[in-house]
């Protein structure tokens, strides 16, 4: 394994470990949740990072950390959300979610490692600032799949900027340790 690889991991052990214990306490109510909601909650998460490092303070008492980690989780939850038919159930048991976390990470750190060779992992040189402009970006990318519909003429789709948005949440975690 790649020291990103083990970073990675470590990272999302954390993620996924308030992701099973929040599962334990409310089940998948999630799962009510339209993509364009979670989407919202994304841009709610990366806006208030965005609003601390530009004001240098804060007057909620979580941190920045655990905004990237709740927008890593957020972003799982919609590329689950995507994935699953509208009328799968809405609970789903906590096997089957854990396992489709654990996809879900897998299929997207499959793309951070293509990404990783064909840029040589450029992130490691970039500001956690930067890659919050990245994420709010990508939200807004999505915001405007999602009004078209889901159509785009040449553009990726969501789950591609839900997968990306969940890497640069990783990557600034990893470079605030």
């Amino acid at each position: 394994m790649t020291k990103t690889e083990i970073e990675y991991y470590e990272v999302i052990k954390q993620c996924k470990t308030l992701f099973e214990k929040k599962t334990k306490d409310y089940g998948t109510a999630w799962r009510i949740l339209r993509l364009a909601s979670i989407t919202d909650q994304i841009f709610i998460k990366a806006q208030r990072i965005r609003s601390i490092q530009e004001k240098g303070s804060q007057k909620i008492a979580d941190d920045i950390q655990s905004e990237f980690i709740g927008i890593i989780n957020y972003c799982v939850i919609a590329l689950i959300q995507n994935e699953l038919d509208e009328n799968a159930e809405m609970e789903l048991k906590t096997e089957k979610v854990l396992a489709l976390y654990e996809k879900h990470i897998e299929e997207t750190l499959n793309l951070l490692r293509n990404k990783n060779h064909d840029y040589g992992e450029a992130w490691r040189e970039m500001r956690v600032t930067s890659m919050t402009d990245l994420i709010l970006m990508k939200v807004l990318r999505v915001k405007q799949i999602e009004d078209n519909k889901g159509q785009t003429l040449v553009s990726e789709g969501v789950a591609a900027n839900y997968q990306d948005m969940l890497n640069y949440a990783v990557f600034c975690l990893i470079k605030m340790r």
